[in-house]
């Protein structure tokens, strides 16, 4: 992968192909944990591709260059979602309770899985994504998001509580 960071320094059209085509698909289970749909996952890794692409020169060849390109899509996607929703929805969930069924989780596919995460409310998605996926403090979410730690905690907190009602919809009860 080198020689096509290298190539793509250089502004090599081929070198920026091949890179597109070796990343894309990976970049793209990134962009679709934080979108509301393929189409908006597309947008988001295209538009990160572009950034890349016009940022390469800045990266120095220390660390991982999946894990700078994985930086600049989740970047991307903090950055579509702050222009698309000012301010965090919110909804009041009373009564509920938490799943001590870790089996049910364990029987999800994947795709299941990723359609529910899909399927959270803007807000509550990137704050899950970014706290559970990506490993982000409550206080980077907040500042990067906008917003204050108790309202990241109550974003997760919120998340944690509408993907746990959802796998119980999922559950199929067992018989005899």
């Amino acid at each position: 992968m080198e020689h096509l960071v290298a190539g793509c320094k250089q502004g090599h059209r081929k070198a920026q192909e091949a890179l597109y085509k070796q990343l894309s698909a990976k970049m793209m289970g990134v962009c679709m944990r934080y979108a509301a749909n393929r189409t908006d996952a597309e947008d988001i890794l295209q538009m990160g591709f572009i950034k890349m692409f016009q940022k390469i020169s800045d990266f120095k060849n220390e660390g991982s260059f999946e894990g700078w390109v994985r930086r600049i899509m989740v970047n991307t996607a903090i950055e579509l979602y702050r222009k698309n929703a000012r301010s965090l929805h919110t909804v009041e969930l009373e009564g509920v309770v938490e799943v001590d069924d870790v089996n049910a989780l364990s029987q999800l596919a994947v795709k299941d899985l990723m359609q529910l995460v899909q399927n959270l409310p803007d807000g509550y998605r990137m704050v899950f994504n970014l706290y559970a996926i990506e490993g982000y403090s409550h206080k980077e979410i907040a500042e990067q998001l906008g917003i204050s730690e108790g309202g990241s905690k109550s974003q997760l907190s919120r998340a944690r509580n509408y993907l746990q009602e959802k796998i119980r919809k999922l559950e199929v009860p067992a018989y005899e």
